[in-house]
């Protein structure tokens, strides 16, 4: 599949570091009017990052040995750090967006991390890992500060725009 090469190789380089998410996060906070989305896919992108660094330096699982499309990082494999921060930016700007928008971001998520398998620098298993990962990370976020709020007495609403918080 040597046509699809550079879609892969592009979608691998801007999910580095979780920028593209930051860069979403900015746009969708400026668009909604919700400035509190910055600072959240921000938290979701640096624990998710650092959680996989961490995931990483315990299991040390090599790298394919492949013909790889990009430069190997020398990290270990296992979980991949772009799903891990791609799924957990996901996840936590699906919280707020549309429901056509939020399914974007998911989809856009996956293909970031297939192109991690695609380019040959991860094994399924590290990018099922890291999406895995990604996911609990920003589950984590949302719970405590819903923790957080809870013992402040405030209630900051994350209803979806467009949809009404939920009555209780």
């Amino acid at each position: 599949m040597g046509w699809l090469d550079w879609l892969f190789v592009w979608l691998s380089r801007i999910g580095t570091y979780g920028l593209v998410w930051l860069a979403l996060a900015a746009l969708a906070a400026w668009l909604w009017r919700r400035r509190v989305i910055f600072p959240l896919v921000l938290a979701a992108d640096a624990g998710a990052d650092g959680l996989a660094s961490l995931v990483k330096f315990v299991f040390d699982r090599r790298r394919p040995h492949l013909d790889p499309l990009v430069h190997v990082p020398h990290s270990a494999s296992f979980p991949s750090g772009h799903a891990a921060t791609s799924f957990a930016c996901a996840a936590t700007l699906a919280r707020f967006a549309p429901r056509y928008a939020a399914v974007a971001f998911f989809v856009l998520a996956a293909l970031i991390a297939f192109s991690r398998v695609y380019v040959g620098v991860h094994y399924p298993l590290d990018v099922l890992a890291g999406a895995v990962l990604g996911l609990a990370v920003s589950r984590a976020l949302r719970l405590s500060l819903a923790r957080f709020a809870f013992r402040s007495g405030s209630r900051p609403s994350a209803a979806p725009i467009g949809r009404r918080p939920r009555e209780r």
